[in-house]
């Protein structure tokens, strides 16, 4: 980010009490009230960093659903597991299938194709009706547009995301206060850049310059 991106006031986010961790049947069964009754839904996940050459990752390790009010933690373990035993252990896994699955939901993020890929190859979901904004929201840039670049265009504030936080170990089994508002930032905000993009469409770019100068009219043919 440039120097006056950096002098932005912070991008204030999430509060720690709009945000849910699905451990238990009910608090699942509320999330999949909450996120079926959504026509779109922010979306990330977290995986433990790998550091060895060669390392597979065993990830995703942390899955975030947002709505407009909430943000949902889905904690999913370390180990890759088949898609049956994976939800007979953990309820909130029946959630994702149901909400990432959805054709009636759209999911928004930054950046998910590393995190579709991995979905698949952990729990067999096979993600649908995804929106990728760091392609999305381009307007002429060539490359892919971050989360941060986002929130200083369209909120002129700074997001801040700690390295540190990034690279911490998301499959231990209790995260910390900054991890669960790290992660439930990074759905929660895309649900809002989302939203505040469709309700203030950007005007239309200008057209491309031809090739060879500036486009000429037609001259009639001459009269034989």
């Amino acid at each position: 980010m440039s120097e006056a991106d950096d002098a932005l006031p912070p991008y204030e986010g999430i509060l720690l009490a709009d945000v849910r961790l699905v451990r238990t049947r009910q608090d699942a069964d509320g999330a999949l009230a909450a996120l079926l009754a959504s026509d779109t839904v922010g979306f990330d996940t977290e995986s433990k960093p790998t550091f060895q050459k060669g390392e597979q990752s065993t990830g995703p390790h942390l899955v975030q659903l947002a709505t407009d009010q909430h943000a949902y933690l889905f904690q999913i373990g370390a180990k890759p597991a088949p898609a049956e035993s994976a939800a007979a252990a953990d309820p909130g896994v029946d959630v994702l299938r149901a909400v990432l699955e959805s054709a009636a939901i759209l999911k928004v993020g930054f950046g998910l194709g590393d995190d579709l890929r991995r979905l698949r190859a952990k729990l067999g979901i096979e993600t649908r009706n995804v929106l990728d904004l760091s392609t999305a929201l381009r307007r002429g840039e060539r490359n892919a547009l971050g989360a941060k670049t986002a929130v200083a265009r369209f909120f002129g504030k700074r997001l801040q995301k700690s390295r540190k936080i990034t690279t911490t170990n998301w499959a231990l089994p209790r995260l910390t206060d900054k991890q669960i508002l790290y992660a439930a930032d990074d759905a929660h905000v895309a649900l809002r850049i989302y939203r505040h993009w469709r309700a203030n469409p950007p005007p239309p770019l200008p057209p491309k310059p031809v090739a060879g100068g500036p486009m000429r009219a037609a001259q009639p043919k001459p009269r034989q």
